[in-house]
């Protein structure tokens, strides 16, 4: 039986490892992408609000509707800038997981490299094993012909 490769608990550690920081990768992206798509809908909206309060100011407004108008813009204003930074974390936190798996990646294929060593190691040991158990039957064989 070939030996045993000794790191293969390390090589099934970082295997997993692996496949955890991909999974949180994916998280972290589809995150990322859900942040994206609130801070757009808020922007779709302010742009759609401003184009009615642009209507209703043609059309003549009261002080009041003026600032009601005014004051919501506002709002929407100070939840995009929110939402922005929201945003910008998301994004950094997605940067740190491609870097955390990448790592882990890095770690996996270091591992993965020594194991493909051992086995060649073990084969060409193997098939010298072989070759020298052909070899000396072959000898014993050509010494019963004598």
């Amino acid at each position: 039986m070939p030996p045993a490769f000794h790191l293969q608990p390390l090589l099934d550690l970082a295997s997993t490892r692996t496949d955890e920081a991909a999974r949180k990768l994916g998280e972290l992206v589809a995150a990322e992408r859900d942040v994206e798509q609130k801070l757009k809908m808020l922007e779709d909206y302010r742009a759609e609000y401003h184009e009615r309060f642009v209507q209703a100011a043609r059309d003549g407004l009261s002080p009041d509707a003026w600032r009601n108008y005014s004051a919501f813009i506002a709002k929407l204003d100070d939840a995009i800038a929110a939402q922005r930074k929201v945003v910008e974390q998301s994004r950094a936190r997605t940067v740190e997981g491609q870097q955390a798996w990448l790592a882990q990646r890095t770690k996996l294929k270091a591992f993965d490299t020594l194991a493909q060593r051992h086995q060649q190691t073990v084969a060409r040991s193997e098939a010298r094993q072989e070759q020298k158990q052909s070899d000396e039957h072959a000898a014993r064989r050509g010494g019963e012909d004598a």
